[in-house]
Formats: structure tokens, sequence, C-alpha cells
């Protein structure tokens, strides 16, 4: 029940669409991975058994569905409407993960952006938007977000929009080919009981 409660969904922000992830979006999908290949490679996660365990695109979309009818992902591609082109393109991907419900209430969130589009408040919007919608729809109560300290864009992004650093995690994603500590970020409903999207864009 839970799966169908809370997955599928769109969010939109003025020319920002966050929208399921499909297997029909692999061509433009790829496109945008291979030409931003260098400028995600730093903070690329990786399998410590080895590139050969890495998903394939199709794969990873099918567990990400499966985790979204579990009620434990949202899987996002993130899209923007742009001058000229007839649908929405793709500029980024964005993903609520480790939903947990009962008495923690509480998901993480990861997210790339195109280097072209970057600089542009796209993926503080999209934060701010899928934030939003896990407090004020879904009732989660907590949202973590875990950057690399060396990730200077990251780290922007959450001092914008006034999330809480909670400390350093040493070793705790496989990024890159190795064990990578991590600075941890969180925000609690009460925190934000008009919503971050309103504030970020009033700003």
């Amino acid at each position: 029940m839970w799966g169908r409660a809370i997955w599928p969904v769109t969010l939109e922000s003025g020319d920002l669409i966050l929208r399921p992830i499909k297997i029909r979006d692999q061509g433009e999908w790829t496109r945008v991975r291979t030409r931003n290949a260098a400028w995600l490679e730093p903070w690329e996660a990786s399998s410590p058994a080895g590139p050969s365990q890495l998903p394939t695109y199709a794969g990873m979309v099918r567990v990400l569905n499966q985790q979204a009818k579990a009620a434990a992902a949202l899987p996002f591609i993130i899209t923007e409407r742009l001058p000229g082109l007839s649908k929405p393109a793709i500029v980024g991907q964005l993903t609520v993960s480790s939903i947990v419900w009962g008495s923690a209430m509480s998901a993480t969130l990861g997210y790339w952006v195109d280097q072209d589009r970057a600089g542009r408040g796209i993926v503080p919007t999209a934060v701010a938007m899928a934030t939003d919608h896990c407090f004020q729809t879904l009732g989660l109560h907590r949202m973590e977000i875990n950057i690399r300290p060396e990730n200077a864009a990251s780290l922007r992004v959450v001092e914008k929009l006034g999330f809480r650093d909670e400390g350093l995690r040493p070793r705790y994603l496989h990024i890159n080919g190795r064990w990578a500590d991590h600075r941890s970020f969180a925000l609690t409903a009460e925190e934000v009981p008009e919503g971050i999207l309103a504030r970020w864009l009033a700003r």
C-alpha cells in the first residue's frame, strides 16, 4: 500500500520538473552522463567488489523502481524546460533513498547535475522541492545529505538551504574506487515549518 501511495509523483517549480526515472530515458540519460564523465567522476559511487558489480542503466532503473514500490526510495530525474526544445531536457538526477518509516521517519538525499547547467540554482531548487514533499506530503521528519569534504559545489547547496552540519563520517561511502570520508548534513521538519522552497525562492 505505501509504495502505491507515495509513488509515482511529479514535482514542479517554474521550469524545473522532478519526475520518475524511466527505462526510455536511457538514450538521453547516457548522453548527459557521458558528456559529464570527467565532471562527475570524483564524486561517483563505486563498488568495493569492482566495476563488474555496478549495474547497467536498465538494472539501475529496475532496482530504483523496486525500492520505490517498497516505499524505500523516490528516484527522480531532474528535467528543465529550455528554449527551443519540444520537451523538458534531462539535466540531472535526484534520489531520495533509505526511507525509514516508523519511529525514525527519515531519508537520505543524493543528486548530480549537468555541468552545463551548474550554478543556476537547479540543485538547490530540486533539493528544496524533494525535501518539502517528503516533509509536507509524506510526513517524514528528517532529511540527510552526505557530501565529500572536497566537494565545494555541493557544500554550497546545503549551506544555501540551511542544512545543519552534523560532522564527519570517516570512510563512509565507496566513491571513485576508494572508501571516502563524508560530512553529514540534515534538517528536520520542525526547522522549516514553512518549507525550504519558498524560503529559497524568496532569497
